[in-house]
């Protein structure tokens, strides 16, 4: 068999390997999270352990199906795929199946799959695009523009569902930008943002208002007293940012109150202390707490933790299976999970370093990017540190399409790294 015809031909098995172990892993959380004792021998296919098997198993062919096509292709019709990826979200508004309150499901059949699982591949394969083509500078205000709207359309798309905590794996991509040449103060922009949004939270947009007002008058008193020259040329960006600071405060309050729901709005008000709440809203946040807390340093062991076995955290095979971890494995088997997620980032990054074309080098730190957001919001979700806004752990949370869905951007970023030694 020639190189070219070996789909396997340079593939970094390392990933490959992470890949298994932390499916394997994950898979022996959700079994025991959810097995009927007294059956723990037999597959329950029906069960969500039993489906979980299935969809592992077919993402065998996914695998297959992914590493078939040569790495071109996914260059090459990055921008097609995006596409798509956006019109099966604006579909969801005319054919999605509503569950738990958000339309973010087609039903198909028996199963229903979630898109917005597969637009993060998407989207990352059209930064990878824009930012590789010749004519890209990211220091220019048009190419800046163009990177925003093509990751603000499908957040705004799962914002609407609504699924706001899916829509903020997008805001991560300001990190890649960065590596890519984006001007810093961005980030300190995306800092200020988010202090003004919380801040905006504990006190009410009025205040918030009333304090960038008062803000804005004491920079233009400092300014004409000590620094009158520098006022007469930079009156208007300090005018501009107080027209943007005063408008985006009043974008949250309306956002918070008119696009989120009770359920999100009661979560944010119980991490930022203005309610306790520990029956209702609150009631998985700290039973999460407790069950993680009870495993002690070295954990109850497999099929033995009291409170995941007795279903004390609601969809524990869900969002919350690190609690599952954290109860049967205790400190030292959650610790190396962590660690073990560290590793597998890290050596995203490291094969993205080595790329020799732009568009792979992108995508791998979109993808590395992506699992660490995952990966830092769900287990600071879990351990109390960040609301509860329905993130998935990889490879561990039960689900079919966020299965799949990282399957995609983990391997075709594999595929893109074999080809590695034809890009010279």
């Amino acid at each position: 068999m020639s190189r070219r015809s070996n789909i396997f031909y340079g593939i970094d098995w390392v990933l490959v390997l992470f890949y298994f172990v932390l499916i394997f892993l994950g898979w022996l959380n959700i079994y025991s999270a959810t097995h009927v004792e007294g059956n723990t021998l037999l597959i329950n296919f029906s069960s969500e352990y039993g489906k979980q098997l299935i969809w592992i198993g077919l993402s065998i062919p996914i695998i297959f199906f992914i590493l078939l096509f040569e790495a071109k292709f996914y260059e090459k019709f990055a921008s097609i795929i995006y596409l798509l990826s956006l019109l099966a979200l604006v579909g969801l508004f005319i054919f999605g199946k509503n569950i738990n309150g958000a339309t973010s499901w087609y039903d198909l059949g028996g199963f229903s799959i979630q898109p917005s699982e597969f637009v993060k591949a998407a989207t990352a394969l059209a930064i990878s695009k824009l930012i590789s083509d010749k004519q890209y500078n990211l220091n220019k205000l048009s190419a800046q523009l163009q990177t925003f709207i093509v990751l603000i359309l499908p957040a705004i798309l799962i914002t609407l569902q609504p699924d706001p905590g899916s829509a903020l794996v997008y805001f991560a991509f300001i990190f890649v930008l960065y590596r890519e040449g984006l001007p810093a103060y961005y980030i300190s922009i995306g800092f200020i943002a988010l202090l003004l949004f919380v801040t905006t939270l504990l006190v009410g947009y009025k205040y918030a208002v009333i304090g960038v007002i008062s803000l804005f008058i004491i920079t233009i008193i400092y300014f004409f007293i000590y620094r009158r020259k520098d006022l007469k040329r930079g009156w208007p960006k300090i005018v501009i940012s107080f027209l943007i600071s005063t408008l985006f405060i009043l974008s949250v309050d309306f956002v918070y109150n008119h696009v989120f729901e009770q359920r999100h709005r009661d979560r944010f008000n119980i991490l930022l202390g203005k309610t306790t709440d520990i029956k209702s809203i609150g009631y998985n946040t700290n039973q999460s707490v407790t069950t993680i807390a009870s495993g002690g340093f070295t954990g109850r062991g497999f099929l033995e933790g009291e409170r995941t076995q007795g279903d004390f955290v609601p969809e524990q095979q869900t969002d919350y299976i690190f609690t599952t971890v954290g109860e049967e494995w205790g400190f030292i088997g959650s610790t190396l999970v962590i660690i073990l997620f560290l590793l597998f980032i890290i050596r995203i990054i490291n094969r993205a370093e080595k790329q020799k074309s732009k568009f792979s080098r992108v995508y791998g730190y979109s993808v590395a990017t992506i699992f660490l957001t995952h990966v830092t919001i769900n287990i600071g979700m879990v351990l109390g540190l960040l609301p509860t806004i329905g993130i998935p752990l990889p490879f561990f949370s039960y689900g079919g399409s966020a299965l799949w869905g990282f399957t995609f951007l983990l391997f075709i970023f594999i595929k893109l790294d074999a080809n590695k030694i034809n890009e010279w």
